[in-house]
């Protein structure tokens, strides 16, 4: 099942924590037992045993080596205390994934693994993984995944400044212009570290490091040493679009090639090791199709139902014919904030409208006006004034520098809001 290979990784790792390995008791029962106590809830035992079934089996099919038992078995019990602490703030804030959304993340998934959407169980099953709990495990991933967009990308903010700053640093880069596969190694300060304590994080990384360098292999090192949550994936990062390099990365990418590995830099809560596992290349400037047209909607309601609506428009449209200005009637007749301008919609860039509005307007000409169309919004008339090849690249200058400049700001930031939950949280260890 070599084509669903990366599909049943992400798999292992979602339903994980869901599976089911008891111990026996003396009597033959099945017995389960708590690990840790958090807050209101608890991580079982056996979540923590099928967590490292799942990373010791993980490793052996990737050849590297786990830090001792107790050493993974801590990793792991503090990673699940923290996602249970995660789970319970996204209940207390009513936080949920619809089937919908979940659904729909998983056909992605399929079909970036070729395999058609009704098949995934029995491919799944293929592989030793129950649906239903690969389906848990993924509305978790996803739950968390939201939960620290909410808790912690919305307080994060870019400025005008920052974007220009960024715009300007971004020219001529070879790091903004390429395409990076990273690995990375991330080892925490702790909050309002001591002098002695930010000399004994350097020391432990510079270690790490050196180890690296002597021939250690850095997914192994990652395991055993990264605080990151790629840690247990061995710091792989993916792949990474040059304009989504974090900032404090780009001044260390700047001259390193494939197989290259930065020595330890720190960042305002962390210091980092950062490997180059392979570098493209990218595409760097872009253009679309652009479409100007103007309309006039009318919204059915109480008083004006659909027959009355498209009888309206179809006058207008006869009054147009007969030589009034488009536009004029637009302010007269026009529901929506585009009536004080005459209808006009502007430059669109492809899916910028409803469908059943962007298929009129794609089938139009220039100059030409539609006959009245639904849509959701209600009753429309279109008129195209023109269309254009934009180069848009400048407007993916900024949007990239802005998303760069979150995803900067994004690690720290979640570093330090998890610590605080679990400074927060009540958790007592029972193993």
């Amino acid at each position: 099942m070599l084509k669903i290979r990366c599909l049943c990784a992400v798999a292992a790792i979602a339903a994980a924590p869901f599976a089911t390995a008891e111990e026996l008791s003396e009597t033959g029962e099945f017995l389960d037992g708590v690990a840790a106590i958090v807050n209101e809830g608890v991580v079982l035992k056996s979540q923590l045993h099928d967590e490292i079934l799942m990373i010791t089996k993980r490793a052996e099919q990737q050849n590297f080596r786990l830090p001792p038992a107790n050493v993974l078995e801590e990793q792991i019990l503090e990673r699940l205390i923290l996602t249970e602490i995660q789970l319970q703030r996204a209940n207390q804030i009513g936080l949920s994934v619809s089937d919908q959304m979940l659904n729909e993340s998983i056909e992605i998934m399929a079909r970036q693994s070729g395999i058609p959407f009704d098949q995934m169980p029995a491919a799944l099953a293929a592989d030793g993984v129950n649906y239903a709990d690969f389906r848990r495990g993924l509305r978790e991933e996803i739950t968390l995944e939201q939960l620290r967009r909410i808790m912690v990308g919305q307080e994060i903010n870019v400025s005008d400044r920052e974007i220009e700053q960024c715009i300007t640093d971004i020219e001529d880069n070879v790091v903004i212009n390429s395409r990076w596969n990273l690995s990375h190694i991330l080892v925490n300060l702790p909050d309002g570290a001591t002098a002695a304590q930010i000399d004994e994080i350097r020391e432990l990384t510079q270690q790490v490091y050196q180890q690296i360098i002597d021939g250690a292999d850095f997914g192994e090192m990652a395991v055993r040493y990264s605080q990151s949550d790629t840690a247990l994936r061995g710091g792989s990062l993916g792949w990474i679009e040059g304009q989504q390099i974090p900032s404090v990365f780009v001044d260390i990418l700047t001259d390193m090639q494939t197989g290259d590995i930065s020595e330890p830099f720190r960042t305002s809560s962390s210091y980092h090791i950062v490997k180059v596992n392979e570098l493209e290349s990218a595409i760097q400037r872009s253009e679309i199709n652009q479409t100007k047209a103007r309309h006039i909607l009318i919204t059915p309601n109480e008083i004006i139902d659909d027959a009355t609506a498209k009888q309206q428009l179809e006058t207008a449209l006869q009054r147009i014919e007969d030589g009034e200005d488009f536009g004029e009637l637009a302010k007269l007749l026009s529901d929506g904030p585009t009536a004080p301008v005459g209808g006009d919609l502007g430059w669109s860039d492809p899916g910028s409208f409803v469908p059943e509005f962007e298929e009129v307007v794609d089938a139009l000409e220039i100059g030409e006006i539609s006959e009245p169309f639904r849509s959701p919004f209600g009753w429309h008339i279109v008129e195209v004034l023109d269309r254009r090849v934009y180069d848009n690249t400048e407007d993916l200058k900024r949007r990239n520098c802005d998303a760069r400049i979150r995803n900067s700001k994004m690690e720290d930031e979640t570093q330090l809001w998890m610590r605080r939950l679990r400074d927060e949280a009540f958790v007592v260890i029972r193993i």
